[in-house]
């Protein structure tokens, strides 16, 4: 069976909401609560829709987009956004790359620690 991409949580300037997948409600609350600041304040920096999704390798994607007719959503100012949430918070999406690929998918804890040890295999190509 052929797996699907997941979303986690995403936030919509339009609709001024935030959506946060409750089949991940295992994740401690405050690092649920960290993940509705990044994306609420994306969407309040640069505008348009902000989701955070897992692929189905268990790496996490950040991904930003926009209406066609938004003049106000900066995609310059996003991607540099997407990047700095990527460095600054490397740690947290390892972690919840790991906690997806043991919880969701299954996998041997053991086997992604020594592949860990041998390289590190987050992100490279996203």
């Amino acid at each position: 069976m052929e797996q699907e991409r997941v979303v986690l949580c995403g936030a919509n300037a339009y609709e001024q909401k935030y959506y946060y997948n409750q089949a991940f409600k295992g994740i401690p609350q405050s690092i649920q609560e960290e993940l509705h600041i990044i994306c609420v304040l994306f969407t309040e920096e640069v505008g348009g829709v902000f989701t955070i999704v897992f692929e189905p390798d268990g790496s996490v994607s950040l991904e930003t987009n926009a209406d066609d007719d938004d003049i106000y959503y900066d995609e310059i100012s996003s991607g540099l956004l997407v990047s700095e949430i990527r460095r600054k918070r490397q740690e947290l999406l390892e972690s919840l790359s790991l906690y997806y690929r043991v919880f969701i998918l299954k996998e041997d804890l053991s086997g992604i620690l020594e592949a860990g040890s041998e390289a590190s295999g987050y992100g490279a190509a996203h």
